[in-house]
């Protein structure tokens, strides 16, 4: 993950929890942390258990988050030089201005208060605070309710567009053995059709979706239960795995045969002429390994949801 992709994953983080961006540049964002963020960024049970328990408005965190730490460090660097370069050309006289006020009124105190001290973080992939970014958005992104924005509004005020629910999900299938692959399949089941479409996640990318339900639309009536649309995507996913090719499970069986076989020379012999005392320890250390074969050994497909979502997409489909 470069540092393009990591500045483009936390502007999307900031947006989605409503943070309020003080000021932002192609390598790093000053921001006022929303209570949401706060929560899941900063590690402060006990201040939000106060505010939670009294209900005191609560004061966030300011944070200065780096993307590009090269970049940003030259930039400062430059910001210096120009600043000092300025002050130099004014010296002079606030040297002559502050002498003339110090041989009117006395020695005079300059400003007491001192600027509020931000934390910063570099966000690079592997930095601590950015795995907490991807946590939370793993979290708070498991399941997701969006509308589709309409490309333009329609010049009637009293017209409304029709707009079909569909339950989206993206489901991972792991083969393994002593190998392993993954895939990911992403499938769309209309709630009021029940038509069920593949490579749903593509077509998705394709809408510009919002949190806030658009102006002048009204949703159709769903004719099925979340229950039945994620069964039809179970039955669409099991079809699709019946027609793949599973030679390497008959592979990975034998395999698995041969190792249960060499594990069995080696310790049939020990339990039938070892000493009697041995054989239960024996026995269970064999038993262990049998297990520890088949595990990594043994052949087999499993498929779980990543995440899911309900789509609201214009038309009746």
């Amino acid at each position: 993950m470069n540092e393009k992709q990591v500045h483009k994953f936390v502007n999307r983080y900031l947006e989605a929890t409503e943070c309020s961006i003080l000021e932002k540049s192609p390598n790093h964002f000053t921001v006022k942390l929303s209570p949401l963020a706060d929560r899941e960024l900063t590690n402060r049970p006990y201040y939000w258990s106060f505010v939670d328990r009294v209900g005191a408005e609560p004061e966030t965190m300011t944070y200065l988050f780096v993307t590009d730490k090269n970049k940003y460090d030259a930039a400062e660097e430059m910001k210096k030089e120009a600043a000092a370069q300025q002050d130099a050309a004014v010296n002079a006289q606030d040297a002559a201005a502050d002498a003339a006020l110090g041989r009117s009124l006395g020695f005079m105190h300059g400003s007491l208060s001192a600027p509020a001290r931000v934390p910063r973080e570099d966000l690079y992939f592997g930095a601590r605070k950015l795995d907490m970014l991807f946590e939370a958005a793993k979290v708070k992104g498991s399941f997701v309710y969006l509308f589709q924005e309409p490309d333009k509004r329609s010049s009637n005020p009293f017209a409304s567009t029709p707009y079909t629910a569909w339950l989206g999900v993206n489901m991972r299938v792991e083969f393994a053995c002593d190998r392993k692959r993954e895939e990911i399949h992403s499938y769309g089941i209309s709630l009021a059709t029940g038509q069920c479409v593949e490579n749903f996640y593509d077509r998705l990318l394709t809408y510009k979706l919002s949190p806030r339900l658009p102006a002048n639309i009204h949703i159709t009536k769903n004719g099925l239960s979340f229950n039945k649309a994620l069964g039809i995507v179970e039955q669409a996913l099991e079809r699709k795995l019946r027609s793949y090719d599973y030679s390497w499970a008959e592979d990975a069986s034998a395999r698995l045969a041969e190792e249960l076989e060499r594990i069995s020379g080696y310790y049939e012999p020990l339990i039938r002429n070892g000493p009697v005392e041995n054989k239960p320890a024996i026995e269970e250390q064999f038993t262990q390994r049998q297990s520890e074969i088949l595990w990594q050994y043994e052949p087999r497909v499993t498929a779980s949801a990543i995440n899911c979502g309900i789509f609201h997409l214009e038309g009746i489909d």
